[in-house]
């Protein structure tokens, strides 16, 4: 059991009405039996798609959703076919994780490549405090946002997170793009599980965090992310977030003081 960091909690604390398993013998080509790690890990998969349950709630994870699990936390998977899954584990009494939940992050492009590099490298240390500190960095409390691979949707996706306020409808790209806004719209749902206008929303949601954080007006904040109107902004901040982003501001600056 040591050698995986792997215990045995029963039935209440894992929520699913089973024994979580202690070992990684059950471990099959489909997925995970409900488990639970003495270490705080790191998931990404590069290639296909993988679904981690835990606390009854389902994270589902791509090529851009990756995953921090924090030691304790009773949790399976279920895998995608030919999924390539990249872990990272750090000793829950060396590391302090910022996250005391099941956290899911946009991964960037850096972190990426660190994590692919390591799944090549022979040379690859455990409980690595740089590589740790990189995996952690970003805003924690992002919205996932899944990135489209098709060279139009991508196109479409990296020209917003430039700009997030460009007001083009999907129909005014697939038009710039020599596309059918049919195909453009089809291809985010396809590739990102969420609607065209989702996930710009999404987008735009996550890049006024940093400005609401900055002190902005929250006029101000909607205007910059594109926004057509404050109280339109406040109602998709409410129902993505679960408060205000007034009341974000202040709990911000709570935790900050």
């Amino acid at each position: 059991m040591a050698e995986t960091g792997l215990r045995s909690v029963r039935d209440e604390e894992a929520g699913t009405g089973q024994e979580v398993r202690p070992d990684d013998e059950f471990v099959s080509a489909t997925g995970h039996p409900p488990h639970v790690h003495d270490f705080h890990q790191f998931l990404h998969v590069p290639v296909g798609g993988i679904v981690v349950t835990a606390r009854g709630r389902d994270y589902e994870l791509s090529a851009s959703v990756a995953l921090w699990i924090p030691a304790g936390v009773p949790h399976s998977a279920r895998f995608g076919a030919d999924s390539v899954i990249a872990a990272e584990a750090f000793d829950a009494e060396l590391f302090a994780l910022p996250y005391e939940d099941v956290t899911t992050i946009n991964i960037t492009g850096s972190q990426r490549r660190l994590v692919l590099g390591r799944m090549r490298s022979t040379r690859a240390e455990d409980d690595d405090p740089r590589v740790f500190a990189a995996l952690c960095a970003g805003h924690r409390n992002c919205l996932p946002l899944p990135q489209p691979t098709s060279h139009t949707a991508g196109a479409v996706a990296r020209e917003l997170a430039r700009t997030p306020s460009d007001p083009r409808t999907a129909t005014e790209w697939a038009e710039n793009l020599y596309t059918s806004s049919t195909s453009l719209r089809r291809a985010f749902r396809t590739e990102t599980g969420m609607a065209f206008s989702e996930w710009r929303t999404r987008l735009r949601l996550n890049h006024s965090l940093c400005l609401l954080e900055q002190g902005h007006l929250v006029s101000t904040v909607a205007a910059r992310v594109g926004f057509v109107s404050t109280n339109g902004y406040i109602l998709a901040f409410r129902r993505h977030f679960g408060q205000t982003p007034g009341a974000y501001m202040k709990n911000s600056l709570a935790r900050s003081a």
